[in-house]
């Protein structure tokens, strides 16, 4: 954490600093709730707060950030009448357009990708079109958090992590497991049946027939089902 980041304290109007000690608010200071990424940014740049965020397994989230109760008032009015503005609009409208065509981009590209790591033989290439729609439907929604919307590997790789992860729980029992909690044991089922869900697209990577109790038809006539619904 930097200097001016913290974790929540034990009282409401206190923070926790990385050493570990306790700080209180500053009079006059008010919590902005996190939602505003405009109003934050501002705020921030208008000159000192305390950022609080808390940290839950691997995933950090923002708390807000603690500053003058003037400035927070101030900046609010400020961008409220500039937000109020037929150019702000037109240019909220423009954005809004722009990011609706890069994740129309996004979902095409990601799909090929998918269809590329299945690589089924053409005799299954109307269960590779169903599968990878199902997968990039599940995957690539902005918000889900799924390894699709990650930048910071490959999208090749994100589309292969994307299929190992449905088919994980689509065509495995992983979601009834009762799993020990144990450090690691997680992890080794997971790629237990990670090699079993390679092992069965494999199958489809052949001419071969899959047998008709195969997982992953099941899978896919549900999702079939549940689409018609």
């Amino acid at each position: 954490m930097t200097s001016n980041t913290f974790s929540p304290g034990p009282t409401p109007d206190s923070v926790k600093a990385a050493d570990g000690s306790i700080h209180t608010v500053p009079t006059g200071w008010t919590l902005l709730p996190p939602g505003d990424a405009g109003l934050t940014r501002r705020v921030k740049a208008a000159g000192e707060f305390w950022s609080v965020q808390e940290k839950k397994g691997r995933r950090t989230f923002s708390k807000g950030i603690w500053a003058p109760a003037e400035t927070i008032t101030r900046i609010q009015a400020d961008l409220a009448a500039e937000r109020a503005t037929p150019a702000y609009a037109k240019k909220q409208a423009a954005a809004a357009a722009r990011r609706e065509q890069e994740q129309s981009t996004y979902v095409d590209d990601f799909l090929s990708a998918v269809l590329s790591y299945l690589d089924f033989h053409p005799t299954h290439e109307q269960i590779a079109h169903q599968m990878a729609q199902a997968i990039t439907a599940h995957a690539t929604p902005v918000g889900s958090g799924t390894v699709a919307r990650t930048k910071r590997i490959p999208l090749e790789q994100r589309a292969e992590s994307a299929v190992i992860a449905w088919m994980r729980h689509q065509t495995t029992a992983y979601d009834e497991m009762v799993i020990p909690r144990v450090k690691g044991k997680r992890r080794e089922v997971r790629r237990m049946l990670a090699r079993r869900s390679k092992e069965l697209l494999n199958e489809y990577r052949s001419p071969s027939t899959p047998p008709t109790d195969c997982p992953l038809h099941r899978a896919l006539a549900e999702w079939e089902a549940d689409g018609l619904k």
